[in-house]
């Protein structure tokens, strides 16, 4: 087994017994790289990159395909479209329209994911950015998958709404609303999980009371789940619960709530 196949094995496995995690194990895993150097643009581990985006002090660009961004990114991550005749299996992002995102200005720190260790959409992004002369071109190369396996949520984007709520049977959408709101009207098959009475800490409160009912998906902790709620603030509260009970694909709806109805796709 590879360094890179012992990595995301480890990450997986211990992103779902964090109770069991001393502070040392915590801030190796934390901290941990794939060790890919092939692009040439170094690589940043977790708690790097969870630092530059509360700082605000880089652009991260995801650099997926617009749906798949759209269905699940990284809070406050970017998306620029493809560049024109490449085939899927050789995607990568347009330098031009990064140029245009970022007004030409090339020193400006770019942090570049993908899906995961695996994924040579980062790579292929960070080599062309490179050559085209961008100066500070970092890669977290662990990517989506491991983002989410630390207990990272993700933001899902309107079209990516749309195309869940049609697509997928399975997804389960959480109303952080109270419950008051919620009995008045909510988003189709949506179940109430109210951001006023969850509880800090882990299987406590509502959230303890969700897993015993059946409102989270007990049995199948990769299903999506999509919260939403009076704001994104309250949304995103409800869903990084969640993430802390071991679910590994929850995103969360940064719009208002009346945004969020008028996505319902009729079936």
């Amino acid at each position: 087994m590879s360094r890179i196949d012992l990595l995301v094995a480890g990450l997986f496995l211990i992103a779902t017994l964090p109770a069991t995690l001393n502070a040392q194990e915590q801030e190796s895993i934390f901290h941990a790289t794939s060790g890919d150097s092939d692009s040439g643009a170094p690589e940043i581990p977790t708690a790097e990159l969870q630092e530059l985006i509360t700082a605000g002090d880089a652009v991260v660009l995801d650099a997926r395909p617009h749906l798949e961004w759209a269905i699940s990114h990284i809070p406050g991550a970017r998306n620029v479209s493809a560049k024109p005749d490449v085939p899927m299996s050789s995607y990568v992002s347009d330098v031009a329209e990064v140029d245009r995102l970022l007004g030409g200005v090339k020193n400006r720190r770019l942090v570049l994911y993908c899906n995961g260790p695996f994924c040579g959409k980062s790579k292929r992004l960070a080599e062309q950015l490179m050559q085209a002369g961008y100066e500070d071109v970092l890669r977290y190369q662990l990517g989506a998958p491991v983002w989410r396996a630390l207990g990272g949520v993700m933001v899902i984007e309107p079209d990516g709404v749309r195309y869940v709520h049609e697509k997928d049977g399975t997804a389960v959408f959480i109303d952080a609303r109270d419950p008051e709101e919620y009995g008045t009207a909510t988003f189709p098959g949506a179940r109430n999980l109210p951001r006023s009475k969850v509880l800090p800490g882990k299987d406590v409160g509502e959230v303890r009371s969700a897993k015993d009912d059946g409102r989270l998906p007990m049995e199948d902790h990769n299903t999506r789940i999509v919260v939403f709620g009076t704001n994104g603030e309250q949304a995103k509260a409800v869903a990084e619960a969640i993430a802390r009970e071991a679910f590994q694909n929850v995103t969360y709806f940064a719009n208002d709530y009346e945004a969020m109805r008028a996505l319902a796709v009729t079936r």
